[in-house]
């Protein structure tokens, strides 16, 4: 006779430490969200309004906003400063990733010198921004002064609608290119050893090594840079609120800024300032998903269309077959 065995489930305890996390998760992130989403069809306007409607038509609020010059040039601004900064961050940081990881230019102070182009990030966006205010104001600041020593006039940073977009996409780079560099080195030093000795027996140059094994192999650290940038760079908020106010003219005024300001600025338009949050989110999710579609593994995508190919084959061979023997 076959005794019983005791068996203990551990599975529900699983559940049970998750349960905080996911209440947390509803409480502050999913409610404001769908909440948010729900204020964007609405004609909620000023505090302490209670009497919310839905808006006629349902789309108004979004069918404004393809008319307000305002928003249109917070989301052109967004994307030139993200440009701006994310092409030589992700230059600098590539350049920088294969130097610190290249064993036959192994240098001194290696670790010393990730720290020092680390740091940036370490310090709060709010800081910087009023640090390079300081630095660039008009007319007496650090630079002005090295400007005029040198023999040259005076510049007014702040009142130049160029100047302060290049300085805002600078500050963009400065705090970010040591972020980027730590997780490009991450990536290369998941790279198997064998790959690059192999390159070097057949005698790959440096160059051959890095554009033919490196960047190849990197293609997912890739994928989450571009992507985590895109996201953060489309989010843009303190650096060009607290540097210049978004000015001057509105020319570093970005879409976080544009929300900020519509629903808290004085004006209070909740309801225009979720429409624009849902405009964004929808931009975002579709320059991602274009993103991954471009940067996607083709071989990959290519061997696992044949592997469907192969089973439908399969499949419908042994439906055959099954046809065959029951008609016989």
């Amino acid at each position: 006779m076959k005794q019983k065995r005791n068996s203990i489930s551990y599975a529900k305890y699983g559940y049970y430490f998750a349960l905080p996390f996911m209440i947390a998760w509803l409480i502050f992130m999913a409610y404001p969200i769908l909440y948010t989403i729900f204020l964007g069809f609405t004609n909620l306007k000023g505090i302490g309004n209670t009497n919310i409607q839905i808006s006629k038509p349902l789309f108004r609020n979004f069918i404004r906003l393809t008319s307000n010059l305002t928003f249109i040039k917070s989301v052109k601004n967004t994307f030139i400063i993200w440009i701006a900064n994310f092409i030589p961050q992700l230059s600098l940081a590539l350049v920088l990733a294969a130097w610190f990881s290249n064993e036959s230019t192994r240098i001194k102070g290696r670790g010393f010198f990730k720290v020092v182009f680390y740091m940036p990030n370490i310090i709060t966006a709010a800081s910087v921004a009023i640090l390079f205010n300081a630095l660039f104001s008009y007319p007496v600041s650090p630079i002005n002064s090295i400007l005029h020593s040198l023999g040259f006039e005076k510049f007014n940073f702040i009142q130049s609608a160029t100047a302060s977009r290049s300085i805002v996409a600078f500050i963009q780079f400065w705090q970010w290119y040591g972020y980027t560099m730590i997780v490009l080195i991450s990536g290369i030093l998941g790279i198997s050893p064998d790959i690059f000795e192999a390159a070097e027996i057949d005698g790959a140059s440096g160059a051959q090594k890095f554009f033919q094994i490196t960047l190849p192999n990197l293609r997912t650290i890739m994928l989450f840079t571009l992507v985590t940038s895109l996201i953060g760079g489309l989010q843009m908020f303190d650096i060009p609120k607290l540097f210049n106010l978004g000015g001057p003219d509105n020319s570093t005024i970005t879409a976080s800024v544009f929300i900020y300001d519509i629903a808290f600025g004085g004006s209070y338009l909740y309801a225009a300032a979720s429409a624009a949050s849902m405009v964004m989110f929808v931009i975002i999710a579709v320059l991602s998903a274009i993103m991954f579609f471009v940067m996607r593994d083709k071989d990959e995508v290519k061997m696992y269309k044949a592997e469907k190919a192969r089973l439908r084959a399969y499949k419908k061979e042994q439906k055959a077959l099954a046809v065959k023997g029951g008609s016989k």
